[in-house]
């Protein structure tokens, strides 16, 4: 047998309350065993992945050296989605010149870490 007491119904915690003369719990919550904060903190960290750096932080890290300062500069990588990395571009002549360039783009894009599953650049004005 557990040491913990046992929980019963809303119905019959409102009745034994009736007995007593308490209010009664009309609130539509479930209890819930209690975590302690430290853990929950964690569990919320691998999830969220904010511990870590996103792939699309070490891009948007490397996005000059990738491109080019200039290119750089007027284009914005955004996210990977479905295999490809969504880049935003705010001139119209640099979306032409990424769009020039986006196999050695996609090359050195395959070198970074973690980076070897995408398989296209997709340009959108932005």
């Amino acid at each position: 047998m557990s040491d913990e007491p046992k929980e019963f119904s809303r119905a019959v915690e409102n009745l034994i309350a009736g007995f007593r003369e308490l209010p009664t719990d009309r609130g539509r919550s479930k209890r819930r065993q209690t975590t302690e904060l430290g853990s929950l903190v964690d569990e919320l960290l691998v999830k969220y992945r904010i511990s870590h750096d996103s792939l699309e932080h070490s891009i948007r890290e490397k996005w000059p050296e990738l491109v080019g300062v200039a290119n750089a500069s007027y284009s914005h990588p955004v996210v990977v989605e479905r295999g490809l990395l969504v880049v935003l571009v705010s001139h119209a002549v640099v979306r032409n010149e990424l769009f020039l360039h986006r196999e050695s783009i996609l090359a050195k894009l395959k070198k970074l870490p973690g980076c070897a599953d995408i398989r296209g650049v997709a340009l959108r004005a932005g």
